[in-house]
């Protein structure tokens, strides 16, 4: 007897609906899997075998063939152990339902089903076609986060059996609020107001930022802090950043959507494909699980040159393509860059007191690894110094990041209403900036001496312009004054003025 079911196949970030197909053929008892199935699907016979028999349910000694359809594309993961025993029960007439609910799971040896990645993305490709979705009972909260499918978790094969044959009342419970309690505050952070300004931009605007500084400054501890400045992603992001986190099993038990920005703090000895992706079979890497979020890299020039280099196309597009011969995924990659680096080898280029011990030479070499290229898609430079004595011990209370955030989420609405969905100035296009970016008199003398002396390429020119426009954004300015142009040009090339420090 044929029987068929509903699931799903993750491709990248995305799911694809998948029709499971089972039938018993003439021959001696086998079990086949047929259409593209990796190495995982082609191990779930023996699971779906033991969890059929422990759960009460007989398997037949059979010639079952099953057919993952479409076949024009490669299947992988264990999210099709359900439909497939489902099916293969059905086939054997020891269930019969009339209902066509798409299933998903992995199961276990005795009968339990487990979860599986992506959950959040299937429920999303079966909302205009299918109302409902039966899930690992692990996974109800994530897929509830979708309101316009009705859920049913599923414990196990024989619960999952009772949901097909006596429809009970969907899942309703809401999940747990997605956020972290906030143990870090700016107000903890003595002096460095400097670069305290500099965040505020970077977090108003979404630009991306290089802190230069000794050992000890506080490149990290700021850094660190960025999370507590930045507004709660808005609905749509929250979904497309929880389906990143869902495909790549990154998403935490019994929450749902992702509310609050990601931060990302990979080590400086990670490979350009953990950090952008890639594998046999695509996967998401930092850049994605950073979007819509902070992408931290400390000790930014002990990064391999080839792994710095990656970075070039998702700080520019906002996404990452990976290409394979399996095929090509496109993953999303809108992040804020945050780096920090020493500014020379021996860490105190920059120092008042300490000096530096390295020559013209090394510092030369040491900076060869940051390429002009990824330097001109880098918004901000900071310089951060030691804090002194008198700053370390100063009794008052520094700004906290709640009053910061205000300022930001203000500055972000005004982006909002003027740019759409765009939202962000570090993402205006040029016919935006030319829009948007109107200089008061006598700036555009001021912008034009600061590309001659400084040799700004065409990209850093329109960087400097959107920053100015995030900084006259916050002081609530239609148009962009000197002090907004002089502060932006401020930030950017100090990497081209060693001469000055060495």
């Amino acid at each position: 007897m044929l029987s068929k079911s509903v699931s799903l196949a993750i491709t990248g970030i995305e799911a694809k609906i998948v029709e499971v197909e089972v039938d018993t053929i003439k021959g001696l008892p086998n079990f086949t899997i047929v259409g593209l199935p990796d190495s995982t699907i082609k191990e779930s016979k023996d699971r779906i075998r033991s969890a059929i028999e422990n759960s009460g349910f007989e398997f037949p000694p059979h010639n079952f063939v099953v057919n993952l359809a479409p076949a024009g594309f490669k299947k992988q993961g264990s999210n099709f152990d359900l439909p497939i025993a489902i099916s293969i029960l059905k086939a054997t007439e020891q269930i019969d339902f009339e209902t066509d609910i798409p299933l998903v799971g992995e199961l276990s040896l005795d009968g339990r089903v487990k979860p599986v990645k992506g959950i959040i993305s299937m429920t999303i490709a079966i909302q205009d076609k299918y109302k409902s979705i039966i899930v690992p009972y692990e996974n109800r909260y994530e897929a509830n986060a979708i309101k316009t499918v009705n859920v049913f978790p599923a414990n196990s094969l024989s619960h999952a059996v009772d949901i097909l044959c006596k429809q009970p009342p969907p899942f309703k419970e809401e999940a747990l609020p997605n956020t972290v309690e906030q143990l870090l505050d700016f107000a903890d952070v003595k002096g460095q107001e400097s670069a305290k300004r500099a965040l505020e931009i970077a977090a108003a605007g979404h630009h991306n930022v290089l802190f230069y500084g000794s050992p000890g400054a506080g490149k990290t501890m700021l850094a660190r802090r960025i999370p507590t400045i930045l507004p709660p992603l808005t609905y749509e992001q929250s979904t497309e950043t929880t389906m990143i986190h869902s495909a790549a099993g990154k998403l935490a038990t019994g929450y749902g959507l992702i509310t609050e920005p990601p931060f990302r703090a990979p080590h400086h000895t990670a490979s350009d494909i953990a950090l952008v992706g890639g594998g046999q079979n695509p996967t998401v890497g930092e850049v994605s699980l950073s979007h819509n979020g902070v992408l931290f890299l400390d000790e930014f020039i002990e990064f391999k040159s080839n792994v710095i280099q990656s970075l070039r196309q998702p700080l520019e597009d906002n996404h990452i393509t990976i290409s394979r011969a399996s095929g090509q995924c496109t993953f999303p990659a809108d992040f804020m860059l945050i780096a920090s680096t020493n500014p020379c080898r021996c860490g105190y280029l920059f120092d008042k007191d300490i000096p530096c011990k390295c020559s013209e030479k090394k510092i030369s070499h040491y900076y060869q690894k940051i390429a002009g290229p990824i330097l001109d898609r880098i918004d901000i430079e900071v310089i951060l110094n030691k804090i002194s004595f008198k700053e370390l011990t100063e009794t008052s209370i520094a700004e906290s990041s709640k009053t910061i955030r205000e300022r930001i989420s203000k500055a972000r609405e005004i982006q909002i209403n003027r740019l759409g969905q765009t939202a962000y100035n570090s993402r205006m296009s040029n016919e935006e900036i030319k829009k948007f970016c109107i200089l008061e008199k006598g700036a555009i003398s001021i912008l034009e001496n600061a590309v001659k002396v400084m040799h700004l390429s065409a990209r850093s020119y329109f960087k400097i312009l959107k920053t100015a426009r995030t900084i006259a954004d916050l002081n609530n300015s239609e148009i962009i004054c000197k002090n907004h142009l002089f502060e932006a040009i401020s930030y950017k090339n100090l990497t081209k003025n060693y001469a000055n420090f060495v």
